[in-house]
């Protein structure tokens, strides 16, 4: 099963950069997409919007501005959840879709940024008290996760060039890292593109504007559990073709959805 995910910045702008065409040669079971920035009826209706030979499921925002997530399925799943049911309300702004399979759910998730004016520090941290509690829970099911997205931080320093530089911006900031380290080692999830691939010189976010402008961070990230981690069978950032600011990331799993 291959499983790609990239945070947009916009899909009309990733569509005039071509970002259908690369994904109709890609041969993708499932592509998780962030950051839409789209109204759900357009997206889930208008013919530019769809790949072909899979459905499409998206889940926009109310303000209609910096979120909106989607995800398209070769399998049509046997659910579709919006949202995780925070008490804060703050996930249901386009931040998060799943698709349940046998056994299996894969997600699409948009963590808030902290660097636009409309998204503070403080509701980012709520999101992701609110986000552990989640994850936590779920755990004790008798189901597999792969949440892929944009995460918004980072794991390790080597994770942003130049950590002296950025070690103060949101992203990289201590307790951040140190939520990550809590959910790889404690929670009980895996970073499926470590298990692939020890490159630390691996980017997929530039917060200049394009990929390899700049500093790079790696934000986007598929998280899965504990139990797919001997799945992983490859691992990459894609960079050949420029979307945006974010690359895709690819994964294959030896799993079968079906």
């Amino acid at each position: 099963m291959r499983v790609i995910s990239l945070c947009v910045d916009g899909i009309d702008a990733a569509r005039e950069a071509g970002l259908y065409e690369w994904l109709n040669t890609q041969d993708a079971d499932v592509i998780c997409l962030q950051d839409m920035r789209k109204p759900e009826p357009d997206l889930a209706w208008e013919p530019e919007y769809q790949v072909d030979g899979y459905f499409g499921y998206f889940f926009d925002s109310p303000s209609g501005d910096y979120s909106g997530v989607g995800i398209y399925t070769r399998q049509q799943p046997k659910a579709i959840m919006t949202g995780f049911g925070f008490a804060s309300g703050i996930d249901m702004d386009g931040r998060y879709i799943q698709a349940d399979f046998d056994g299996i759910s894969v997600g699409s998730l948009l963590a808030p940024s902290a660097s636009l004016e409309a998204q503070s520090q403080e509701e980012k941290i709520q999101f992701f008290d609110d986000l552990q509690a989640h994850l936590t829970k779920v755990t004790r099911k008798r189901r597999e996760y792969i949440i892929c997205g944009n995460w918004q931080q980072i794991h390790r320093d080597y994770d942003v060039q130049n950590f002296e530089k950025n070690q103060e911006e949101s992203g990289a900031l201590p307790y951040e890292r140190k939520w990550m380290t809590q959910l790889f080692n404690d929670i009980g999830y895996v970073d499926a593109f470590r298990r692939a691939n020890k490159d630390r010189d691996a980017y997929t976010w530039w917060p200049a504007g394009k990929v390899g402008e700049g500093d790079g961070w790696r934000t986007d990230l598929q998280v899965i559990s504990e139990s797919l981690s001997s799945a992983v069978e490859y691992g990459v950032i894609y960079t050949a073709k420029v979307f945006g600011s974010h690359a895709p990331l690819v994964v294959d799993y030896d799993i079968e959805l079906f």
